[in-house]
């Protein structure tokens, strides 16, 4: 169903130390609870979807800022085992790498505190890739870098995809990034946050530039919905028993951004990304549950 075509992407953003809590139930108060599992993983929109690409038989390149200590370092091998290339992935002195603690309830939803030391340089100037693959992907957390790899993806003729989530950033930087991007997909809160607005038709056409071939927001079960040339669309995921919902939407962009690689037509490359992120969510632990192709394969028929 799918092309096996190995194609490369870039991506570029946030590498970050999840420590995932299993919870009966996320509270609404503040309160003390106990966990009955917890596992420590490497996280991150942008890191994450390189893993999901090299397991789907991509080649995956990942840039980011980590600081020079234990957890940087654990992140960095982590990447290098999944065959991620991390030749762009710099350490800095004097900061912390980014960390999050994640509760995971019983019916795989989950809330996520994060945390990013505000002293991790924003220069981008040193980012300087001679190549940058087929496709790129970057997510909102390092505005100056994301730029500057959009605009050298322009500059290439190869497609962008933006993982627009909820940021830290102001929405004039944000701005900048969905404009510079060719493929913008937002999450729901994310798309809330930056049109102002809860309606999802008027969120995408107030976010919506003529240079986008695809504007669309990811709505967990429900799939993707996108405006196609005026009308909004919806393409469903594939029915599953949901175990764990952390890294599906990481899943789901880095599978997009591996279907425009291997240059499949819009629609297939959706349906790619919805089987895959799908696939993701009936498996435990983040980005240890992202799928491989051959468990695509057997999923897919």
């Amino acid at each position: 169903m799918f092309s096996a075509n190995p194609a490369e992407v870039f991506c570029l953003g946030l590498a970050i130390q999840d420590t995932i809590l299993t919870v009966a139930s996320i509270p609404t108060e503040p309160v003390k609870i106990y966990a009955s599992g917890r596992r420590e993983v490497g996280g991150g929109p942008a890191a994450t979807a390189s893993v999901a690409i090299a397991r789907l038989g991509g080649k995956a390149s990942f840039a980011g800022r980590l600081g020079d200590d234990r957890t940087g370092a654990a992140l960095r091998r982590e990447l290098q085992d999944e065959k991620v290339d991390v030749t762009w992935l710099r350490h800095f002195a004097g900061v912390q790498s980014p960390g999050s603690v994640i509760l995971v309830d019983g019916k795989g939803e989950r809330l996520i505190v994060a945390y990013a030391d505000p002293n991790l340089p924003r220069d981008a100037d040193w980012l300087a890739p001679s190549r940058l693959g087929d496709a790129v992907l970057c997510d909102l957390s390092w505005p100056e870098g994301a730029l500057q790899c959009l605009s050298m993806a322009r500059e290439a003729g190869i497609p962008s995809v933006l993982d627009a989530d909820i940021s830290r950033h102001s929405r004039e930087q944000v701005a900048m990034l969905v404009a510079a991007a060719d493929h913008v997909v937002f999450s729901r809160p994310g798309l809330a946050e930056f049109t102002g607005t809860d309606d999802m038709e008027a969120g995408l056409r107030a976010a919506a530039r003529a240079s986008h071939r695809l504007i669309g927001v990811t709505d967990g079960a429900d799939g993707l919905f996108w405006l196609d040339d005026g009308p909004i669309r919806n393409a469903r995921p594939p029915e599953v028993e949901v175990v764990d919902t952390v890294g599906a939407g990481d899943a789901f962009h880095g599978a997009l951004a591996l279907a425009l690689a291997r240059q499949s037509p819009l629609e297939e490359a959706i349906a790619f990304a919805n089987a895959v992120a799908a696939l993701k969510c009936t498996r435990p632990g983040g980005r240890a549950g992202l799928p491989t192709a051959d468990a695509l394969l057997r999923f897919t028929g």
